[in-house]
């Protein structure tokens, strides 16, 4: 009886790169989504930190962008980071068209559209809201702003990231992964918490609404979650392409 070897065809070792690259760039677009959709809606209490809901899923957006540098190379990560700006302007001009856009009739809204607010509500961009309010307008006053200040982060941070990176990597002869994987995002994701606090909450600053304690305690606490998550993701990060580089045909 004769064994019969089933070899790797390129068009397979193709089709798997192809496959492990949309999964990835599917957790990265969806993680960097989610901060836009949810945003500051809720702030939880992690520990010592004070989190902004949609922060939770953020560090996986890192940790696929070095994975995807790692084994596909500094164009492709790129190139990840674009359609993510890209998909941050369109949630952006969506969410400015619903806002532009008038509103049915008020005999004809459900009955969740409107809130009737007992008191004055604060809003992050300064000024407040109260009596009878939109749910979407309450929401879009909330997020417009935040979605702003993570797309200006977002580009400052990633495209920082896939640098330093590759930078790392060519000072250190491919040598030493965990240093690029663990320096260039410690650094991007200082540069994103700094960005995306003082963006989204400068207006009610200046306004007089919120105190320069509370804002640095948001950029702490940002930073404090993102640095725990970098570090811990490193032993990930090793297993991830211990397993993936031969599944993949890479060398």
């Amino acid at each position: 009886m004769t064994s019969t070897n089933f070899a790797i065809t390129d068009s397979d070792l193709q089709e798997r790169r192809e496959r492990v690259f949309l999964v990835l760039a599917g957790f990265f677009l969806c993680a960097m989504t989610l901060l836009n959709v949810i945003g500051i809606t809720r702030f939880v209490q992690l520990g010592p930190m004070q989190l902004a809901v949609g922060v939770l899923a953020y560090p996986l957006t890192f940790l696929c962008t070095d994975l995807i540098s790692e084994l596909y190379g500094r164009a492709r990560a790129n190139f990840m980071v674009t359609v993510g700006l890209v998909l941050n302007l369109f949630i952006l001009a969506i969410m400015w068209l619903g806002n532009a856009l008038p509103a049915v009739d008020s005999a004809a809204q459900p009955p969740w559209q409107t809130l009737q607010l007992a008191s004055d509500v604060g809003l992050p961009s300064g000024g407040s809201v109260s009596g009878s309010v939109e749910l979407f307008y309450l929401i879009y006053a909330n997020t417009s702003g935040a979605v702003l200040a993570s797309m200006l982060a977002y580009v400052l941070a990633q495209y920082v990231d896939v640098y330093l990176f590759h930078w790392i990597k060519n000072k250190t002869a491919g040598k030493y992964l965990w240093l690029r994987n663990n320096g260039s995002t410690i650094i991007s994701q200082l540069v994103d918490s700094a960005t995306v606090v003082s963006v989204t909450f400068g207006a009610a600053f200046f306004a007089g609404d919120m105190a320069i304690g509370v804002i640095l305690g948001l950029m702490y606490s940002n930073y404090l979650f993102k640095l725990f998550s970098a570090l811990i993701d490193t032993p990930i990060i090793y297993l991830l392409i211990a397993r993936l580089k031969p599944y993949l045909g890479l060398t």
